[in-house]
């Protein structure tokens, strides 16, 4: 089924360092923004934290080992800030260990090591002051992004800023859902455009240390903004404004140097107009190598109260807020009749490949395209040493093939990782939900391969001819 993907096509796996790793304060490390926020009040169900995660901190060489086992090809993880230079304060050369024996173990395995640079794990003692929204993190960004390229960029040559900025921005610092938990539309607009200028004056300043053979670029988490009455005048300005807010205002400043003007009418009033500086655009406009693109769902949206019978979007925390973002109320699945995830998302896989014709339709310099995560929770049940996901897998397999029908028109996907490797800490839902194609035992953390790492492994070898 999968002959038709290129043997050039790179297949892999995605991690984060705050989901997977532990070791929350072991070597050095201090507190990220998730720490700190896993430690509040009911925000994070069950009470969950990111201390021991999935021990991977510990038990990389086993990971690297599971990897080669499945035959992936690259391995798409991040470096965590507060490790790194914890609070900000000194480069932590035990945790630059880490990621170094990681990648060496990598390239033994013959594996791709593909970095991201923050996957959300600010160090709390900047969020202390000001986090994002201070204008003085993105320039101690850069510093931390050296750090890491000073020790690891004589081997990695793949190296992503921001691993979707959207979350770590406006569902962080407005919606209240990720870490820090504020709901606080300026300053989510702040580090919105913070992180943009973060992003682009580290591609400049890695450019500059590694030249052009270096692969530089970001991961977007990307929907379709679906209107739920495409004649009502109303939903389809909900669905404007989602768009503009999840998708635009991350594409546009990267991509065409600009915001989206319509966006900054909906947002005035918000101080966006004093944050953005003369000559932040141009920093941010900088050439990339590849745009990652992260799709698990679409999202439709309605400016009306979903019925009582039809409840607004599940939440793990009252803190979430999502009404914000789009002025209207959520509605959620049985509205389409769509089949949904243990997360309570849509399933549908043809939204990805419209995903990806838009992207190229929009943004005529488009870089090279990677599908950077998709998969699917869903409530695994280990049976006899043995996970039978076929609800994953069914989901994993007709977004590959939505993924290849869209290369077969023309869009130029050059690989896709799998969201996730393993079961892991997932942000605001604890350890409740699981993505991984790998089973993880929270109690002994013993490894099982599901259906689906055996699915997907079988897929890679076909497709790669090996």
């Amino acid at each position: 089924m999968f002959t038709h993907f290129p043997k050039n096509f790179l297949w892999g796996a995605a991690t984060a360092a705050a989901q997977v790793e532990g070791a929350a304060h072991v070597d050095g490390k201090e507190d990220s923004v998730w720490d700190a926020f896993a430690r509040q009040p009911l925000a994070v169900a069950g009470g969950d934290t990111p201390e021991i995660a999935a021990d991977h901190y510990n038990r990389m060489p086993e990971d690297v080992a599971l990897m080669k086992r499945l035959g992936l090809q690259a391995y798409r993880f991040s470096t965590s800030w507060a490790r790194v230079r914890p609070g900000d304060r000194y480069t932590n050369e035990k945790g630059l260990d880490f990621y170094d024996r990681l990648v060496d173990e990598l390239l033994r395995a013959d594996i791709l090591p593909w970095l991201t640079l923050y996957h959300w794990d600010l160090p709390q003692a900047l969020q202390e002051q000001g986090g994002w929204a201070n204008r003085e993190t993105a320039e101690r960004f850069v510093r931390y992004a050296e750090d890491v390229y000073g020790r690891l960029g004589d081997r990695v040559r793949h190296w992503t800023t921001f691993n979707e900025p959207l979350c770590s921005s406006l569902i962080g610092y407005v919606g209240g859902e990720h870490a820090p938990g504020l709901n606080d539309p300026a300053a989510g607009l702040a580090a919105l455009h913070h992180q943009h200028l973060a992003h682009g004056r580290t591609v400049s300043r890695l450019r500059e240390l590694g030249g052009d053979d270096l692969q530089l670029g970001i991961t977007l988490n990307l929907t379709n903004a679906v209107p739920f009455d495409p004649a009502d005048p109303a939903d389809l300005d909900a669905a404007r404004r989602l768009d503009g807010l999840w998708n635009r205002m991350y594409l546009d400043p990267v991509l065409l140097g600009s915001y989206p003007e319509d966006v900054l009418v909906d947002i005035a009033g918000h101080g966006f107009a004093d944050v953005v500086q003369d000559g932040d655009l141009a920093e941010i406009f900088q050439p990339i190598d590849f745009l990652g693109v992260n799709h698990y769902h679409d999202d439709c949206f309605s400016a009306h109260p979903a019925p009582e019978t039809d409840p607004p979007a599940l939440v793990p925390t009252p803190k979430a807020n999502r009404s914000w973002f789009v002025g209207s109320e959520f509605v959620s699945g049985p509205s389409r009749g769509l089949p949904r995830t243990g997360m309570g998302w849509e399933v549908n896989p043809d939204g990805l490949r419209i995903l990806l014709h838009r992207l190229v339709a929009q943004y005529p310099n488009l870089p090279a395209l990677y599908i950077t995560e998709n998969g699917a929770a869903y409530d695994d049940v280990l049976v006899d040493g043995r996970v039978d996901d076929h609800d994953r897998w069914d989901y994993i397999e007709a977004h590959l093939a939505a993924v290849g029908q869209a290369m077969a028109e023309g869009v130029p996907v050059l690989g896709y990782f799998v969201w996730s490797l393993l079961d892991n800490f997932e942000w605001a839902w604890g350890y409740g939900k699981r993505f991984g194609i790998v089973h993880v035992d929270y109690d002994t953390q013993v490894r099982t391969p599901k259906l689906s790492a055996e699915n997907y492994a079988a897929v890679i070898a076909e497709a790669s001819g090996t």
